[in-house]
């Protein structure tokens, strides 16, 4: 991933940056030069964590949205086009997973829906909403932020390295992530707009139950992505050595 870019007068939203990985994509995008708005579903967690990089000099706000309320998601995507006009970056960040280790067969559907509400039809409803303030943007970017456990190769059969994490709701729903990042991509071919997923590997947030790498390393991946130079790739599934097999 070549041709990385700086700064300039950029604005990014990161959902649920509030902690975790995402916290650390928005410090790191700052740290770029970039306006940073920390996307959180509770304005108080949001505005803790936009005040921590404020105080590290950083140009960093909170901006409330919850990707499984089509109203909030609205009120957002206004909120920033009568501030800034436009969105540079959009990092897709915000996601669960409500189930531990299970059979298939045994796994709680009504916990699928869920998990899939924030997953995939959040990303596609904030992506949708997010869209008209990217295209206002130079060169927008949306990042998806995925995992080895949604590619079909490394979860496949005995030899695959993954295939006993048997998560159902959060590998299939990181699977269709992967699938709708090519789908948004293939649209937007003919724009400056850049859309890939990002695999941060194994990290240490609430989601890992504090086990992996630091997640400033697993941001790292994600960073990249969005400040794709306009060489860069689209539709794309990245991590720290390069691209990340479907």
């Amino acid at each position: 991933m070549a041709n990385i870019q700086q700064g300039g007068g950029k604005v990014a939203l990161v959902t649920g940056a509030n902690k975790g990985i995402g916290f650390e994509i928005a410090r790191q995008l700052a740290s770029a030069g970039i306006t940073v708005l920390v996307g959180s579903r509770r304005p108080e967690s949001g505005e803790a964590a936009a005040e921590m990089l404020r105080q590290e000099g950083l140009d960093a706000s909170c901006q409330v949205v919850d990707v499984t309320d089509r109203g909030s998601i609205a009120q957002a995507a206004s909120a920033i086009g009568e501030r800034f006009g436009k969105l540079d970056i959009l990092v897709n960040n915000a996601g669960i997973s409500a189930e531990r280790t299970t059979l298939p067969s045994q796994a709680d559907v009504d916990v699928m829906r869920q998990v899939y509400e924030t997953n995939v039809f959040g990303v596609v409803a904030i992506i949708q909403a997010m869209l008209p303030l990217l295209r206002e943007a130079p060169a927008g970017r949306i990042v998806n932020m995925s995992t080895g456990l949604g590619s079909l190769t490394l979860t496949a059969g005995p030899e695959a390295p993954m295939h006993r994490m048997q998560l159902l709701s959060y590998n299939t729903s990181k699977t269709a992530l992967n699938a709708l990042t090519v789908q948004f991509a293939n649209e937007l071919l003919d724009t400056p707009i850049k859309v890939n997923a990002a695999n941060p590997g194994l990290c240490a947030t609430d989601l890992s139950f504090g086990k992996g790498r630091p997640a400033s390393e697993g941001a790292a991946v994600a960073v990249r992505l969005a400040l794709l130079g306009p060489e860069g790739p689209t539709g794309g599934f990245y991590g720290d050595g390069g691209k990340v097999p479907w």
